[in-house]
């Protein structure tokens, strides 16, 4: 995809009704409140040898930071939002609203915009080290969990 197709999509999401109840449909999860949409997604690292995974990761990285700066030129700057804080009390047995409770298990931060009653979230996903990175973008009315930090992030290594 491109950045104007990454960019419409981000657009269609943000315009677009929450469902009642859960919806996952292909590259987009849907909730009451929320949609969780894969931009792109790498190729799985089964038979990575350790070379090619840190840059993938840079490659995400950077896609996620220069549509953020679009973004940016919009709304303004993001915050810049970490979410190890919501997997520490998830872990601990705390109840986290969706989609944060289940983004902190696979998105370390995420840049983030409040726009016309709605958050607007980009990250960088893995869900375990041999398994692809997806660039994300997250619009909810559901507000993050209080007392969040920003903009610190623990190390990927110490995500499950």
């Amino acid at each position: 995809m491109t950045t104007a197709q990454h960019l419409a999509t981000i657009d269609l999401l943000r315009t677009r009704a929450f469902p009642a109840r859960p919806e996952p449909s292909g590259p987009v999860d849907s909730g009451p409140g929320f949609h969780v949409g894969t931009l792109a997604r790498s190729e799985d690292f089964w038979e990575d040898d350790g070379t090619r995974r840190p840059l993938v990761e840079e490659q995400y990285e950077a896609e996620r930071d220069g549509l953020a700066a679009l973004l940016t030129a919009r709304w303004g700057p993001p915050q810049v939002l970490s979410l190890w804080y919501v997997l520490e009390r998830t872990l601990d047995g705390e109840e986290m609203p969706e989609p944060w409770a289940a983004l902190s298990g696979h998105t370390p931060d995420l840049r983030l915009w409040r726009v016309d009653g709605r958050w607007t979230g980009l990250g960088v996903s893995q869900h375990d080290k041999e398994l692809a990175y997806e660039l994300l973008v997250v619009i909810t009315e559901i507000d993050p969990p209080q007392g969040l930090s920003s903009p610190s992030r623990a190390p990927r290594d110490a995500w499950p």
